[in-house]
């Protein structure tokens, strides 16, 4: 398979990634580069010709990924999730047509958030039988990472029966725009902005009962998750390393530490152990994490998908943490002139901060308590 993230291909997307934030100059080029690389076709199936790699190898790639750029590891988290629908809820034309088209190097986007509901499962975005057979699509959905550089939009929409289907939409189907209005703080170059759709006609062989996945065991979730998981100890890694090389080659020593560098500090020298240990048990339970979704998928039972969801949750809990805090003692240990805005090293914690806002932690341990105490499984959503 590709290294993408790793080696040159993954220094050379490090070497841009501080000027891209900062300019806010979107990523364009390295997407193409991602998709001549093959990278967004390696969990196709063996039997449609492609790579169908362990989840154990995707989340290696997401972390390495993040950490040389973690607005651009965002970009095709979505894109991989909805892969898993036509993997899951697929016929078997649907998979051979959408499965040549990532062979050849088309992006999925994403249009599932939205905006101004009572909660994040509340969708509104609605698909209207034709009386051809074919649908309408209207809605408008916001966080749309991806979309605007997608080839093809997977929409998440109710039909009249109120069930969930995933609407695959050409990115230049008449009725759909995607707008560049994302104004976050940190990730400032996924470019999540809104996608409108207004009577956008979607044939049915482009439509996929979503709702089935969640009728049975599954991993959608944890698939999803342990994505997320993978850029948030990316980000966490990056930091550290940032913050190392800052201390060792701009930082001065505090003048009570008796020392010539400020890498010999014995007080930095203990919180950069601290640090590691954080970013080490991040790196340490994702391969855990991606290892028992690779058992479960193997023998997928409610006990199976239920050790992956609980396994995910925790990587996804310690690599949030580990994310915001090392980014954020970056400039604890790097001192007063890490603070300067042209240095850009805020972008680790800001793009920290926004990405772990995605879907609260808080919840993911109640679900390990419950699990751990009672064996209660955890619930079949896609956040989990």
């Amino acid at each position: 398979m590709p290294a993408v993230g790793a080696g040159a291909g993954g220094e050379e997307f490090r070497a841009g990634a501080c000027a891209r934030d900062a300019e806010r100059r979107l990523p364009r080029a390295e997407l193409d580069r991602l998709s001549a690389s093959g990278l967004l076709a390696v969990t196709v199936p063996a039997e449609h010709g492609g790579a169908d790699v362990s989840a154990e190898t995707l989340a290696e790639v997401f972390r390495l990924l993040a950490a040389a750029d973690a607005s651009l590891a965002q970009i095709p988290q979505s894109h991989f999730a909805y892969v898993n629908v036509i993997r899951r809820q697929g016929t078997g034309e649907q998979q051979k047509f959408f499965f040549a088209e990532l062979l050849s190097g088309a992006r999925l986007g994403n249009a599932q958030s939205e905006a101004g509901t009572k909660h994040v499962q509340d969708i509104r975005t609605r698909l209207e039988r034709r009386p051809d057979g074919a649908y309408d699509l209207t809605g408008v959905k916001h966080y749309s990472t991806g979309a605007l550089f997608a080839h093809w939009i997977p929409v998440l929409a109710r039909t009249a029966d109120e069930t969930l289907h995933v609407a695959y939409v050409p990115r230049d189907a008449p009725g759909l725009a995607v707008v560049d209005d994302w104004d976050g703080l940190g990730q400032r170059t996924t470019a999540s902005g809104t996608v409108r759709l207004e009577g956008v006609r979607v044939p049915a062989d482009r439509v996929l009962p979503h709702h089935l996945t969640f009728e049975g065991p599954q991993l959608h979730g944890a698939v999803a998750q342990l994505l997320h998981a993978a850029i948030d100890a990316g980000i966490a890694g990056a930091a550290l390393t940032e913050a190392a090389r800052f201390v060792r080659t701009e930082s001065r020593p505090w003048f009570e530490s008796g020392v010539d560098s400020a890498a010999e500090d014995p007080l930095l020298i203990q919180r950069f152990g601290e640090l590691s240990l954080q970013v080490r048990a991040a790196k340490a339970l994702l391969g855990d994490a991606a290892r028992a979704v690779d058992t479960a998928r193997a023998d997928l039972s409610d006990d199976t998908a239920a050790e992956a969801s609980v396994a995910v949750a925790a990587a996804k809990v310690l690599a949030a943490q580990a994310a915001v805090e090392v980014s954020a003692a970056l400039f604890e240990v790097a001192g007063t002139r890490s603070a300067a805005d042209s240095l850009n090293l805020h972008r680790f914690w800001r793009d920290a901060r926004t990405h772990t806002l995605h879907d609260p932690v808080r919840w993911k341990i109640q679900h390990i308590g419950r699990y751990v105490l009672n064996r209660t499984r955890p619930p079949r959503h896609g956040l989990l």
